[in-house]
Parts: structure tokens; sequence; C-alpha cells
């Protein structure tokens, strides 16, 4: 289990103490009170679109997607049914049309770059790399309909089908479609640009987590541990769709490899873009800042008794 839960730990360690050094970054007045939408601007205009930039330069490649298209498409199976399922449960959860949004995006993709990275590297670093492939349908879905659509607001309410394209005109949707090109077309870029690309994107998680305590030193603790729905939703995520995901892997015949993926992609806690879009457009973050700080606090429970779960019944 040590094997497991350890590598688990530190990360949402590491993870909870860049929180707390955002939420005492503002409770001391060190940061203004604006910090929260400087942050995510950074996030949303340069770091999210380096580390686009940078993953689907470097995996979306014609060779790759040679010799591992079957992770590619088990990928684009998974997300297509978490897809639908996120969409339907969100509605069982709330009324709010925008909060409905938050949800479906927190139920459909996990932290599976972050974090599921992290677990990748800890456990099956023999992986790592048909594991990159199987989540770029992932970055994919998100920044091809998920931040359009959920996360990025239709300007002045006009539903339209001017403003509704409009949505897609963002950097990271952008960012994913250069990407997309280059990685094809194997296009080498000069070595300082290549480097300041990879650089920044490895600084948008750790940045995500400060903002998410930036965020968080704005609420109501006790509101925020009291709401239940967070936690309802916490435990979906985390517990209830892995269980139903370890099920269905027991009776399909896909190699061993497949399934780690999968697991890996389905049992991490909540993803981060529900407080770096909306925040960069003056959305309110609260729920989103509450799903990500009590599923990421969760998640150093579930994963490790998940993984256990999964190397009794599959492995």
């Amino acid at each position: 289990m040590n094997d497991i839960f350890i590598p688990t730990l530190n990360q949402i360690l590491y993870l909870v103490t860049l929180i707390l050094i955002g939420y005492t970054l503002i409770k001391t007045k060190i940061l203004p009170e604006n910090s929260s939408k400087v942050l995510s601007r950074i996030e949303t205009f340069v770091l999210v679109p380096s580390l686009i930039l940078s993953n689907f330069i470097s995996n979306f490649t014609v060779e790759k997607l040679k010799t591992s298209w079957m992770f590619f498409l088990g990928g684009t199976i998974v997300i297509l049914i978490s897809i639908i399922i996120g969409i339907l449960l969100a509605k069982l959860f709330t009324k709010d049309e925008y909060i409905k949004k938050i949800y479906t995006y927190g139920l459909a993709f996990s932290n599976f770059g972050f974090m599921g990275l992290a677990v990748v590297k800890a456990l099956f670093p023999n992986i790592f790399l048909e594991y990159l492939m199987f989540v770029i349908p992932f970055y994919i879905a998100i920044y091809a309909w998920a931040i359009p659509s959920l996360l990025i607001p239709i300007k002045n309410q006009e539903k339209t089908f001017k403003s509704w394209i409009k949505r897609f005109i963002n950097p990271m949707f952008i960012s994913m479609f250069i990407g997309v090109i280059l990685g094809l077309i194997n296009i080498k870029l000069p070595s300082f640009i290549d480097t300041s690309i990879t650089t920044l994107g490895n600084t948008m998680s750790p940045v995500a987590m400060l903002l998410t305590g930036v965020t968080v030193a704005k609420l109501s603790l006790k509101d925020t541990f009291n709401n239940y729905k967070v936690y309802l939703l916490s435990i979906t995520r985390l517990v209830i769709l892995p269980l139903l995901g370890i099920l269905i892997l027991k009776f399909i015949n896909i190699s061993e490899t497949l399934k780690i993926c999968t697991i890996c992609t389905i049992s991490m806690p909540l993803g981060l873009n529900t407080i770096i879009v909306p925040e960069a457009y003056d959305l309110d973050t609260k729920e989103a800042s509450s799903m990500s700080l009590i599923s990421h606090l969760l998640s150093a429970i579930t994963i490790p008794l998940i993984f256990l779960l999964f190397e009794y019944i599959i492995l």
C-alpha cells in the first residue's frame, strides 16, 4: 500500500502547501485583493496555452499516432463516456445553470494531467508515454468543447451562433490548434522558444493551486467545509465513478496498460480549470474553489484505496 499511498500523499501535501501559501498571502495582505484576477489571467493567457502547445507539439505526431493509436482511441472512448455521465449527473445536483456547467466539467474531467501524471510516474513509469497518448483526447475535449461551452460566458448573454463561435477564439483553443499543426508536420521550434514554452507550461499547476488558495481566502471556510453538495460531487468523482470503471474493466478484454490508463484518469480529483477560466472572465469561483480544495484533500485517501482495489480485481 505504501507504493501507492506515499506518492499520492506527497503530491497532495505539495498541492495543499501551495494552497496554504496563496491563502496566507491574501490573509496577510502581502498580495492585494485583485490578485486572483491577475493570476487567473496569467494562467488563461500564458501558462495554460504554453502547456497545451508543449503537450501537442511533443505528443501529437504522426509517428506517435501510428504506434499508439490504440491508446488515443481508448482515451477518446473514455472521455466521451465521461462527458455523457457528467452532463447527466450534474442535472441531479443543481438547477442553477452556471453551477450545473461547473459540476458538469468537474464530473467529466478530473485532474488527469498534474495529479494523473504524478501517479503514473510513481506507480507505472514504464507506461508513461502510453498514458500521455491516452490523455490527448481529454485535452482536445477540454479545449475544443468544455472550456468554450461550459466555462467561457457568452458576451451579454446573447445566445446567438456568432457569440457562441466567439468563445472558441480563445488562447487555449488557438494554442491547441497550433500545437496540433506543429506536431503533425513535425516542425522543430528554436531551442529558446521550446524551452520557454515548456518551462511556462510546467508552472501551470503550481500557480493554479496558489490561485485556489487566493480564492479560498475570500470564502468562509465554514461555508466551504459545510457545503454537502461539494462532498457528494467529490465522492462521485473519486469513488463512485472509479468503482463503476473497475466493474466495467473487469469484463472488457483490453490490454492491462489500457486499463491502467483508464483508472488513472477517472480516479483523480476534480480539475482546476473550473477556477482558472471563470476567474479570468470575472465569474463566480466559490463553488469551484470548494470543489478543488475538498476533492484534492479527499483524494489522499481515495486514490490509494481505488488502486488497491484495482490491483486486487483487475491486475
